[in-house]
């Protein structure tokens, strides 16, 4: 289901049952997957993979040039998963050879308009981007984390799983799992307990969650000693594992 207006490069491979609207162009070395629903005046530059049942919308460019002044014109490529919904004027471009050569998005992630999803980061699944939010390159968002309208992260941050980015919050450091982070300076206002219970937390892992964020980030230790107090409730808890691993991980350091 090409529209006759569409413009699709020779290369491309198209899926029967995948659709491509009037006035999109769909450039080299891009495939598209079954039940993907393409809208108008969309383009998709190259060496772009999307998979099943994606709903990407008019003014969107998928799969351009990464923004990056090293970027010499090399292959590099962006792959996005199945079920996301992408959409009006949407930016998401490709990776570059100084990484992976790959911006990866994984499914079942909600994309609002004039999100800016730049080269080389890793998206992982079900996460929400509100209007205007935009991360720079080489970001890792993980699992079910909420971007808030306007906010911004900056390069080589990692946005924690279930965490929530309010509006117009700056992150240059990355966010704890589970943790709310405000404001132009990215402190953290502590956990998403709206989240956690929508998504069917328990009341004992959510006070669980909530000792370790007391340990982490109220009671005044360094990162070694946090780690030490943690130990017993990681064991017992794999949500505390997640908060843990992120302080032994993190290269930027933790958002406080």
């Amino acid at each position: 289901m090409i529209h006759e207006l569409a413009s699709v490069d020779p290369t491309a491979r198209i899926a029967e049952g995948a659709e491509i609207g009037p006035w999109t162009y769909v450039g080299p070395n891009v495939e598209i997957a079954q039940g993907t629903w393409i809208g108008p005046h969309v383009t998709i530059a190259r060496n772009t993979r999307i998979g099943r049942d994606n709903k990407i919308y008019q003014y969107a460019s998928i799969g351009e040039d990464p923004q990056d002044k090293k970027y010499a014109g090399e292959e590099t490529y962006l792959e996005i998963g199945d079920r996301n919904i992408i959409r009006e004027s949407c930016t998401i471009h490709r990776g570059t050879v100084q990484d992976n050569s790959l911006t990866k998005i994984g499914s079942d992630n909600l994309i609002m308009a004039y999100v800016h999803i730049a080269h080389d980061s890793v998206i992982g699944n079900h996460t929400i981007f509100t209007s205007y939010c935009s991360i720079a390159g080489h970001v890792i968002v993980e699992d079910f984390a909420i971007l808030g309208g306007y906010c911004a992260v900056h390069q080589f941050c990692r946005v924690g799983t279930h965490s929530f980015l309010t509006k117009a919050a700056l992150m240059s450091k990355d966010s704890c799992p589970f943790t709310i982070v405000c404001g132009s300076e990215g402190d953290v206002h502590g956990i998403n307990v709206v989240g956690l219970k929508r998504r069917g937390f328990s009341e004992q892992t959510i006070r669980a969650i909530r000792e370790a964020y007391k340990i982490i980030f109220r009671k005044g230790f360094l990162v070694e000693e946090a780690l030490k107090e943690l130990n017993s409730l990681e064991l017992e808890y794999p949500e505390v594992q997640l908060m843990a691993d992120a302080l032994r991980k993190t290269e930027r350091g933790i958002a406080r």
